[in-house]
Parts: structure tokens; C-alpha cells; sequence
């Protein structure tokens, strides 16, 4: 059996859950998500014990990996609607900068035109300064989805680091051609 499949999934004070056939609806503080599940796992949540637990069918190869991956569905969205999910960025270099206008976020990372990325609706995107980025929001997916398109507009480069990178990542530098004996 799935050993993270097994484990039933908490439920906080402040989170109510309802089951509607396949779909589950999760709704909490900091926001509200739904999910329709498989055909090949069964969901049920008990309100005495405030938990939601996860079954599958069979013991076949697709319904093991199921159970595993709908639990864990699950509990990113119990902690997204309680918690939240935050990612940081850092614009690294000489005049990149970063700033948020309505609902775009502009970049300034070395190329000739600004770039402009759409914020997705349901995530909460900062600027506290102009080298820092902070995307917040529920959905663990979003947030990550994001963050890794925002990078990718610009990655670090390996010779001086500059571009665009998770806060605290190391970027592994490498010598340049005048480091030659």
C-alpha cells in the first residue's frame, strides 16, 4: 500500500471541505480550490475526526500511483487554503529591475524592450523592492507554474549570475577565458 497514500490528510479549524461526487471544494482563509479526482481512487472525508481519507480500487500499478499522488493533491490544497504558498525571486544584475503595474509584472533584464508577463488571477504578486519578487497565492501549482516562467524570461548565466533567480539558490559560477595560464 501507498505509504503516503494511507496517511489521511488533517483538516485545520478553519477549513471547510465538501465532497461532491469526484469533485472536492476546499475553502479557507486565505482562499477557495477545486479538484475533480479519478475515477480509480475514492475520497472520504469524516467531519467527527476532521480528516479526509483517500482508497483506491485495486492493486494495480496506476491505482497505487494514484493513491499516493491524491492524497498529496489534497493536502497542498488543505495547506494552500490555510497557509498559503509563497515563492521569492531576485533580479540580479547592473539596471535589471522588476516592478508590478494593475495586473502585469514588468521586467527590465537586459534587453532591448521591457518584458511584460500577465499576472495569473488568484496569485498576489509583489515587488518590495526592485530586485525582489514575491508570489503568493492557494494553489501550490500556480504559484510554482509562475515563478518558473518569471525565471525563465532571464536565468542566471554562469559567468557573472546574472538574470533571474529563486532567493537563496546557488548559482555555480564558472571561470572565464582570462583565468587561462
Amino acid at each position: 500500500m501507498s505509504r503516503i497514500g494511507k496517511q489521511p490528510v488533517p483538516v485545520p479549524d478553519k477549513v471547510k471541505v465538501s465532497i461532491d461526487g469526484r469533485t472536492i471544494s476546499v475553502e479557507g482563509p486565505v482562499g477557495k480550490l477545486q479538484w475533480t479526482h479519478r475515477p480509480e481512487v475514492q475520497v472520504r472525508y469524516d467531519e467527527a475526526d476532521r480528516q479526509i481519507v483517500v482508497t483506491r480500487q485495486g492493486d494495480e500499478r496506476l491505482h497505487r500511483a494514484l493513491h499516493g499522488l491524491t492524497r498529496a493533491l489534497i493536502n497542498n490544497m488543505v495547506i494552500g487554503v490555510s497557509k498559503g504558498y509563497e515563492k521569492r525571486l531576485e533580479v540580479v544584475g547592473v539596471g535589471y529591475l522588476a516592478a508590478v503595474s494593475g495586473d502585469t509584472l514588468q521586467l527590465r533584464v537586459g534587453f532591448a524592450n521591457e518584458v511584460h508577463r500577465k499576472i495569473p488571477a488568484g496569485l498576489d504578486v509583489t515587488c518590495p523592492d526592485q530586485t525582489h519578487i514575491v508570489i503568493k497565492g492557494p494553489d501550490k501549482q500556480a504559484v510554482g507554474q509562475f515563478a518558473a516562467e518569471v525565471r525563465a524570461v532571464r536565468k542566471p548565466e554562469p559567468y557573472k549570475g546574472k538574470g533571474i533567480r529563486y532567493e537563496g539558490e546557488a548559482v555555480r559560477r564558472k571561470a572565464g577565458k582570462a583565468v587561462v595560464k
